[in-house]
């Protein structure tokens, strides 16, 4: 009898974990990808500065802000002003190119992007030397300015599910950037997190109050104080509440980025191969071997600046458009990309040109440590409302969903951040 009772109660227990881990299993592989819903169409995101926004299913279209608009009429007179300067000596660069007017050049760029509640969104602007946090009713373009003064820079905006406080990263003058939080009117900054580190992509966990997530990478210094090598990044768990900090993942062959909790406590985020700046005796060597050209190459520039000072014509006819800088050469999530080889690259995701490559995979892990790769090719991605994600590969935005297959939700040029409201 006692025989049979410890069988029934064996088989019990064996019953439920094997349940258990059916259950991870099955939200595991209903990670493929699905067609998007209402809730994912919603969409907002930060291409190449500028803003734009799509909804239910129609092409993106770019949010305009006012206070930008202002900045670039201002651009606009100062280039009136300073016209009679185009095509003198006055408009050579020192490289000996031609020198832009004044007013070509965009007065504010947008780094980040949060839907609110009752259709606004809150964003940060900036320029060389001021930053704003800004907020806008969608359909009726009202903006409303929060926060607006020097050396102010925010990234990685994220608002809490009350809609009442906002999560940012930080950056300073000397290259580190730490985690502050603040109420969504703008007031009441406080700062989480400090160290020579850079904290960023923080991320609220969800049901527990005061708790949060974010990527962290240590900086290593120079004898002068200035930035040599950026370590990896790892994903770190902080208690505000008691200021307690733990490591949830560390690494030191991969980057883990942009973490993101999920309402049943699994997490997501990127990982990619960790590239530390080294130099090898084959550097030494190539370095080398290319001192002359390198020399040869100074020296042109010096003299072809010099012609077009003096005589107003090039020592060279060949002549072409040029490349936009930020297509030839960009920076995203602290890797350089060659945005404009990826574009003449031959390979496609969903007929889609990917900004980053294969090694940039999405990852999902459950609480009980299971894990599955959901994507590959990811630059940034969000969890959308109905428990799916939305992400980018640069060029395009995918919908995810358990079960279902891929779906482009749209496409569009250097998306550096994707958000889903």
């Amino acid at each position: 009898m006692h025989l049979l009772l410890i069988a029934i109660v064996v088989a019990v227990l064996l019953y439920w974990v094997s349940s258990q881990r059916r259950g991870d299993r099955s939200q595991a592989d209903g990670w493929a990808a699905a067609k998007p819903q209402a809730s994912t169409r919603r969409v907002a995101f930060v291409a190449n500065g500028k803003m734009f926004y799509a909804d239910a299913g129609a092409p993106p279209r770019e949010i305009h802000s006012p206070h930008v608009q202002a900045a670039m009429d201002r651009l606009e007179r100062s280039r009136e002003r300073h016209a009679w300067k185009e095509g003198t000596t006055f408009s050579v660069r020192a490289g000996g190119t031609w020198r832009e007017g004044p007013g070509r050049e965009l007065a504010l760029l947008a780094t980040s992007v949060q839907f609110a509640p009752e259709g606004r969104l809150v964003y940060f602007l900036r320029d060389n030397s001021m930053g704003g946090l800004f907020e806008q009713d969608i359909a009726s373009g009202k903006e409303r300015r929060l926060i607006h003064r020097q050396n102010l820079l925010l990234d990685d905006l994220r608002l809490s599910a009350d809609g009442l406080r906002l999560l940012c990263s930080q950056q300073s003058g000397n290259g580190a950037a730490n985690i502050v939080s603040m109420g969504v009117e703008g007031d009441d900054l406080r700062e989480l997190t400090g160290g020579d580190t850079i904290d960023t992509s923080p991320c609220w966990v969800p049901g527990q109050d005061g708790r949060l997530v974010f990527q962290s990478a240590g900086l290593a210094r120079g004898p002068e104080g200035h930035v040599v090598a950026i370590g990896p990044a790892a994903i770190q768990l902080l208690d505000t509440r008691t200021g307690e900090l733990s490591p949830v993942f560390e690494d030191q062959r991969f980057d883990f980025l942009q973490p993101r909790v999920t309402a049943d406590g699994s997490l997501l985020f990127i990982r990619r191969p960790y590239e530390g700046q080294r130099y090898r005796g084959n550097d030494i060597l190539l370095d080398a071997l290319l001192f002359p050209f390198r020399l040869l190459r100074t020296l042109f520039h010096f003299l072809n600046f010099q012609s077009l000072v003096y005589s107003r014509k090039p020592l060279t006819s060949a002549t072409g458009p040029q490349y936009d800088s930020d297509l030839k050469d960009i920076l995203l999530k602290g890797r350089r990309i060659d945005a404009d080889a990826a574009m003449r690259s031959s390979k496609r995701v969903h007929g889609v040109p990917s900004l980053v490559p294969d090694s940039w995979k999405l990852v999902w892990r459950s609480e009980h440590g299971e894990e599955r790769v959901l994507a590959s090719h990811v630059a940034s991605f969000d969890l959308t409302a109905d428990g799916g994600v939305i992400y980018s590969n640069g060029f395009g935005v995918f919908a995810l969903h358990p079960g279902g297959e891929p779906s482009l939700v749209l496409r569009d040029k250097l998306i550096a951040e994707v958000v889903s409201g």
